[in-house]
């Protein structure tokens, strides 16, 4: 059965109500694999060597289904619930990209109304390159501008929970530094390929040796990419590195929502280090950077809003009544927060009129219901909110 993860361009589009998704490589404009799901609660893959059976787990979002195909992991998103959710929950631009499933575009096809810059894996660039694909270019069979190449997506390091986050410090009480995933010169080299292809980069990077690594990686290409490069989460960042983002050109995308699980592992592993140099939203924004808010999904549910309140208000109700907020001077404002959750996502892409209400704009937008007039109190009310209304292209895609 041919594996989707060479095929990095690959489009997830729904054939029936019955949950059936295909697997189709626009490059080829040809089916790789399907995927069905049956009453038994099984799902039915077949690819090129015929159907294969495979346990289906449920993810803990209603919109996913895990399935495991040995190390492999292929997330097939149910679209008619990915419609019904994610709209519902006032998604906009930059929601559905690589990182939303291994290796797999969702929909360019049918009545999805998500627009979404969809990623390329290190193994996909050179045959992108080759046809002539570009960061903004259009893929699938779309013809409206919805699905478009965005950046080619390394790896830099780890992740702080399975403590191999990339430091420049040692992680207290160890002399152990977390691991680079690729090191330093081939995220360099990598990027250099792409930028002379006109692909921009975007670089996980967690640990603060990360962050530097990276951002030294991308930004001697920053000026030569349609789009601009993109450090992903940044979860511990040194002070020296905070203005680098806006003096070399590199976007900030960060997932505020990570604090709500990783606060009390961040204190025991980084020390005072945590609230100092960790999820510096506020640091970043000040020195000038470019700061793109995300949920990071399939990881993290979908729902942006949690996210957007604990910018704001540094702490989560899960964690009690008492308890202290995790780095309160990097909070932003409601404000800045909503800034970066719409406009910092298009800003990244060069679009100058995304996520504004401004003349020429594409019409995306939301209603949302009143809210408290207190700040702490709105921040808080924003965790649960869902839209009255929303639209996509001036179109309703919500009216309740």
């Amino acid at each position: 059965m041919a594996s989707p993860l060479k095929h990095p361009g690959a489009t997830v589009s729904r054939k029936s109500k019955a949950h059936v998704a295909a697997v189709v490589d626009p490059l080829e404009r040809r089916a790789l694999l399907s995927a069905t799901l049956l009453p038994d609660g099984t799902l039915q893959v077949t690819g090129t060597d015929g159907p294969d059976q495979v346990t289906l787990r449920r993810g803990t979002e209603a919109n996913k289904l895990s399935v495991q195909e040995g190390t492999t992991t292929l997330f097939v998103f149910l679209l008619d619930q990915v419609k019904s959710i994610n709209v519902a929950l006032g998604l906009g631009d930059d929601t559905l990209n690589v990182d939303t499933t291994p290796g797999l575009i969702t929909s360019a096809t049918g009545d999805l109304p998500i627009r979404v810059l969809a990623g390329l894996r290190t193994d996909g660039l050179d045959e992108a390159i080759g046809r002539g694909l570009r960061s903004g270019s259009e893929v699938g069979e779309r013809g409206d501008g919805f699905v478009r190449l965005g950046w080619l997506k390394l790896f830099a390091d780890g992740t702080l929970a399975s403590q191999t986050a990339a430091l420049l410090l040692a992680r207290e009480g160890s002399d152990d530094r977390g691991m680079f995933r690729t090191p330093p010169e081939e995220l360099a080299d990598r990027a250099r390929r792409a930028a002379a292809g006109g692909i921009a980069t975007k670089i996980h990077a967690i640990g603060d040796a990360a962050v530097r690594a990276s951002l030294d990686a991308l930004g001697p290409t920053a000026g030569d990419v349609p789009f601009m490069p993109r450090l992903e989460h940044i979860q511990l960042c040194h002070p020296d590195d905070r203005p680098r983002f806006a003096a070399l050109g590199v976007a900030a995308s960060v997932q505020p929502v990570h604090i709500r699980e990783d606060a009390a592992t961040a204190r025991r592993d980084w020390g005072d280090r945590a609230e100092a140099w960790g999820y510096t939203f506020r640091s970043l924004i000040d020195a000038g950077a470019v700061v793109a808010f995300g949920t990071d999904a399939p990881v993290e549910p979908p729902d942006p809003w949690p996210g957007i309140a604990l910018a704001v208000l540094r702490r989560d109700p899960s964690w009690g009544p008492d308890a202290e907020p995790f780095g309160p001077h990097e909070a932003v404002t409601l404000g800045q927060a909503l800034r970066a959750a719409t406009v910092g996502p298009a800003l990244t892409a060069r679009d100058p009129l995304g996520g504004r209400l401004v003349p020429g704009a594409a019409a995306d937008l939301i209603v949302l219901p009143a809210a408290p007039r207190e700040p702490d109190a709105q921040a808080a009310a924003f965790a649960s909110v869902r839209p009255r209304l929303v639209l996509v292209g001036g179109q309703p895609a919500i009216d309740r």
